[in-house]
């Protein structure tokens, strides 16, 4: 912030967004897009991002489910049969600095 808040501030209680309008699910829509987009990028660090064949496995396996099915079947279906399982959170909170990096 440029200048800081003023104690009286009630930012966080006033903010339309998230308490009136009805767009708070577009804020967890938006959260939840991170942890997919984290989730499936830790698939190419735990392959090796230093390693090119294991880094073009995992981008074909990436092509040939999450690119490729797209649409077409659930999008839990095609988040599984990329990574093996569900999402974990776990990638957006290293990511984030919110967990040690393993």
């Amino acid at each position: 912030m440029v200048i800081p808040p003023l104690p009286e501030d009630n930012f966080l209680c006033a903010f339309g967004h998230i308490f009136s309008g009805g767009y708070a699910a577009g804020y967890y829509s938006y959260k939840w897009a991170e942890v997919l987009s984290a989730d499936a990028f830790a698939a190419f660090e735990d392959a090796g991002l230093d390693d090119p064949d294991a880094i073009a496995t995992t981008g074909r396996r990436f092509r040939n489910t999450v690119l490729s099915l797209g649409g077409s079947q659930h999008p839990m279906e095609v988040f599984t049969a990329f990574r093996g399982r569900e999402p974990d959170p776990a990638a957006l909170l290293r990511h984030n600095g919110l967990v040690a990096a393993v």
